[in-house]
């Protein structure tokens, strides 16, 4: 790849984030040295978070990776030796040949998520070439899964309102999502919407800087969203504050939900959640008064053993008060259907030797290196870090020191994952390649094209996939196609109607094409359900032997304001671990500045707890629970319920002691959709003793 000239070059930024920002970067000497948004952007306007906004100290880090290296040393020291791309290539080859000759193809098993949202980067040549190899299939659950699912047996489909037009809504309602960090367009939106008079109300966990924003926090125990989505159904029925005609023409199963709703009456919900009843009677009295409503949910309600049907619950609101028909109403969780390309020409399932392989799921990894019958003998990560990310962590690391698994990990930097690797590949960043670009939240479409030089032996996942399949011989045609090729053909997708109008050429002439949003008009005349219409009871839901209707089902392993922990419980307290300012998952946790910014990892703990247990502001603590511990500084506040303790951020291991969250949660698959359980998580606290304390102790700047 030859330099680019020094200038001002239209990017994309491609963190896994709703926003997906148009940028512009600045080059001087052939180096980055500033990057600001686009104005020129339909959505993001020109304004971007400090993630991006520091990002290149993160693409130019002096720690990037940049040639082959091989392990020498035992696994997890990081003792390597640089190799050649040539060499690299032989000994993958050789390694993944000989794995799948003594133990069958599905023996090798892919693993990675979107660290990296580009459709070339991680649903490209990589899908072709383990469709050629023949290796397990990985189930892509960690993220969104089952409140995608949840909402579908709703909706029928991925896709809500168009955040465009909240703007016009009048009360606004941000659902377990905090997007002052997460989500800062839809802040931008909602600001525009609270200068007509507008109200936001903010419904979470946890007092975090989105709850600070809002007009009014609303604050509940962990899982407990759906019951609390029913008692405002019941309030809204109660009153006669639903819109009658739109259930009867656009839903089935109003009735059984207003006799469901029945169940769940003001104070029995109160109880559940914690939410005052004169709270729950306002609340749902402003949402059923509201001419136009919003709600916007969040992913952190969905990590739950009840993640599916929280989401599912909440998203029966709009129906209700006939939301669906105002312009700005109705409800938003993930807008993914869309933008969907033609996958059979991107991924080439037909390369496939065994279309029925296994399919393996992300967030068991760590059961899926135990296994003695079909052992997985060989692992390729790419766009992951699953030492950090991935739940039952001890028990992923201890897999990945198996000497029988042959690693593969292709990353920018010697991560936590990186360093049980046999072989580790050096990539480029985002920056310095093609890619295609679609946002989860807004409806645009965006090109990247390379305008960073690529330090030393850097390659693309493009690149490197296609390098692989052509060296192991699998068809020439699907591994020689260049970038614009593919993206040609995934861009033309006739099942598709929204795409319409997008091209390659569109978009490298206009940088970002917004898709053709016809089809949606009049979408509530045929929704992609079983019946066509809203579905408040849903068949298919029961046919699974799950509740038909929006219930309230306990997490199995938490509590909540009437199951509280027994005096002989181990483990008392609820846990969550949802993302902090500065990072988006576990990037950007190896850069300084973010890391500063940050403080170090911390436990919020209630000041009722924090007394039962003698820890004071500041002090150092051990959090465990029978899968791990680790070692976090305390922080003392009531920005949660007494009862739960939080923990933001995925911190790489540090040299103070564990500090890896994900050594605490389960491997559990939620309700819908086979997700993360990540937030139904309990824990105890203690704190340590002096002769415990680390000798470094991160200190607050």
């Amino acid at each position: 790849m030859k330099n680019i000239q020094d200038g001002v070059f239209p990017a994309v930024c491609p963190l896994d984030c709703p926003d997906t920002c148009g940028l512009l970067l600045h080059k001087k000497d052939g180096k980055l040295v500033k990057i600001e948004g686009n104005p020129e952007h339909p959505v993001t306007k020109g304004a971007i978070c400090n993630k991006v906004r520091h990002a290149g100290e993160w693409t130019q880090h002096p720690d990037r990776l940049t040639q082959p290296l091989k392990r020498v040393g035992p696994k997890g020291e990081g003792d390597f030796v640089p190799i050649s791309w040539d060499e690299a290539i032989a000994e993958i080859g050789r390694k993944l040949r000989s794995v799948s000759e003594e133990f069958g193809s599905e023996s090798i098993l892919p693993y990675n998520f979107y660290g990296n949202m580009g459709f070339l980067s991680v649903e490209g040549m990589n899908r072709r070439f383990f469709n050629a190899l023949g290796a397990s299939r990985l189930e892509l659950t960690i993220c969104a899964s089952a409140g995608n699912e949840g909402w579908k047996h709703t909706m029928g489909f991925k896709g809500g309102l168009n955040p465009e037009d909240t703007v016009n809504a009048d009360l606004i309602i941000i659902w377990g999502a905090n997007i002052v960090s997460t989500n800062m367009h839809q802040v931008v939106l909602a600001e525009q919407a609270r200068k007509r008079g507008a109200k936001v109300i903010v419904i979470d966990v946890h007092r975090n800087r989105t709850a600070q924003w809002g007009d009014w926090f609303i604050q509940l125990h962990p899982g407990t969203d759906s019951a609390l989505a029913l008692g405002i159904m019941h309030i809204l029925f109660r009153d006669k504050l639903v819109d009658e005609d739109f259930l009867t023409r656009y839903t089935v199963g109003h009735e059984e939900l207003r006799q469901q709703a029945e169940l769940y009456p003001p104070q029995t919900v109160s109880d559940i959640t914690g939410v005052p009843v004169d709270d729950l009677e306002q609340l749902a009295r402003m949402y059923g008064e509201a001419n136009v409503s919003y709600i916007r949910i969040g992913n952190g309600l969905q990590h739950h053993d009840n993640g599916g049907m929280n989401v599912r619950s909440i998203s029966c609101l709009p129906a209700l008060t006939g939301q669906w028909l105002k312009k700005g109403g109705g409800a938003l969780k993930f807008n993914g259907a869309y933008n969907a390309l033609n996958a059979r020409a991107l991924e080439r399932p037909k390369l496939r030797p065994n279309p029925r392989a296994r399919s393996i799921n992300m967030n068991r990894l760590a059961q899926a290196l135990e296994m003695t019958e079909q052992p997985v003998k060989a692992l390729f990560v790419f766009c992951s870090n699953p030492v950090v990310v991935a739940p039952e962590a001890d028990r992923v690391r201890a897999g990945m020191q198996r000497e029988d698994l042959f690693t593969v990990v292709h990353e920018l930097f010697m991560t936590d994952t990186a360093k049980y690797a046999d072989i580790v590949l050096p990539s480029t960043a985002s920056f310095e390649n093609t890619d295609l670009y679609a946002s989860y939240w807004h409806h645009y479409m965006q090109l990247q094209e390379p305008v960073l030089e690529a330090p030393g032996e850097c390659k693309s996942n493009f690149e490197l996939f296609s390098l692989l399949g052509r060296a192991m011989g699998f068809d020439e045609e699907a591994f020689s196609q260049s970038e614009d090729e593919m993206i040609r053909e995934a861009l033309d997708n006739p099942a598709n109607p929204y795409l319409n109008g997008v091209t390659l050429e569109r978009l490298q002439a206009e940088r970002h094409v917004k898709l053709d949003l016809t089809a949606r008009e009049n979408f509530l005349d045929k929704l992609p359900t079983p019946s066509g219409k809203i579905e408040l009871y849903s068949s298919t839901l029961k046919a699974e032997g799950l509740s038909p209707l929006p219930v309230y089902e306990p997490l199995k392993e938490g509590y909540d304001g009437v199951r509280r922990p027994r005096a002989d419980d181990p483990y008392p307290l609820n846990f969550i671990s949802p993302p902090n300012h500065n990072f988006l998952n576990g990037t950007f946790a190896n850069v300084e500045k973010h890391q500063r910014m940050e403080k170090g990892p911390m436990l919020q703990i209630h000041p009722l707890d924090a007394e039962a247990r003698s820890i004071c502001d500041g002090d150092r603590v051990k959090v465990y629970n029978g899968r791990g511990e680790i070692m976090l500084k305390a922080v003392v506040t009531d920005k949660m319920l007494p009862g739960t303790a939080i923990s933001q951020g995925l911190w790489w291991e540090g040299e103070d002691g564990p500090q890896r969250v994900n050594v605490l949660t389960a491997d559990r698959l939620s309700d819908m959709g086979r997700g993360a359980t990540f937030f139904s998580t309990t824990i105890q606290v203690e704190k340590l003793k002096m002769e415990e304390q680390p000798e470094t102790v991160i200190q607050e700047s």
